[in-house]
């Protein structure tokens, strides 16, 4: 699959290189390369499994791929090679508007991937904040659906953090609302929402369903992870089929994309880029 994909727009940070800000011009995601530790990275909820390094960088390459032959300018961010998780970008920053929120991860061996996540948002010419002490906040644990951010607070996400991101969020109307994460890793581990709103998510690890306004179970855990790259157009894993099946016949456009080495570190579609929509 990633062989037919247009790559024209996947270039690297180079060493040197001064980007000019690019907010307003087409969409950016902001991708980070699994490092020579990915092995190590933290397992909470599953077994550790082994991981094969060249083939989890072959689907990154392909997932990378996947986001620009959908329109996106695919920005790659210094290595965190001695972070093993670096490549779960999503978790180091949460933008929303012109505004990127530099997350305090729970994860104590997680905090040394914020600073060139920094660094690059920065390069977008985003206005920046961060979440301070004693607060907590992984980017995997907000959620954005309509005008409500739902933030997960559990293991990685403490309470603070979330009043924190709230005071940050309140210039743009968003409001956030707290939602149990005690099954998965994260709430967009658990769930995430198509462009009409509704909430998907893998019943087994969802810890409240009535806290979304419309919330439907999808059949298979990986069909809970989808992310929304254009109009009425998303990209999911390949490990749910028959999900995504479903959401074709509901009209949209699915791309599949085999991300099976990192799904072996809790891993999924969402927290591997940050999108930046200009």
């Amino acid at each position: 699959m990633a062989s037919a994909l247009n790559v024209v727009s996947y270039r690297p940070v180079r060493e040197g290189e001064t980007r000019t800000p690019t907010v307003g011009a087409m969409p950016t995601a902001l991708v980070r390369r699994p490092g020579p530790r990915l092995a190590d990275g933290i397992v909470t909820h599953i077994d550790r499994s082994p991981i094969d390094l060249d083939l989890a960088i072959e689907q990154w390459t392909a997932y990378c791929a996947a986001l620009a032959a959908a329109g996106w300018d695919v920005v790659e961010v210094e290595p965190a090679d001695d972070c093993p998780d670096a490549v779960f970008i999503e978790d180091a920053v949460v933008v929303h508007g012109d505004l990127a929120v530099i997350t305090r991860p729970g994860a104590l061996e997680r905090r040394g991937e914020t600073a060139g996540a920094e660094r690059a948002v920065r390069d977008l010419g985003l206005r920046v904040v961060r979440i301070e002490e004693p607060g907590t906040l992984d980017g995997g644990d907000v959620l954005r659906a309509g005008d409500t951010a739902y933030v997960g607070l559990g293991g990685r996400t403490n309470g603070i953090g979330i009043q924190q991101l709230a005071t940050h969020l309140k210039e743009f109307g968003v409001r956030v609302q707290a939602v149990p994460v005690t099954r998965a890793l994260h709430l967009k581990s658990a769930v995430t929402a198509l462009p009409d709103g509704t909430v998907i998510g893998w019943g087994p690890v969802v810890d409240d369903k009535e806290a979304f306004p419309v919330y439907e179970d999808v059949p298979e855990e990986g069909g809970a992870h989808v992310i929304v790259v254009g109009e009425g157009h998303l990209v999911m894993a390949a490990s749910a089929p028959t999900t995504a099946a479903s959401l074709r016949a509901r009209g949209y456009v699915v791309d599949e994309i085999d991300i099976s080495e990192l799904e072996k570190l809790e891993g999924c579609v969402t927290c591997l880029s940050v999108r930046v929509r200009g």
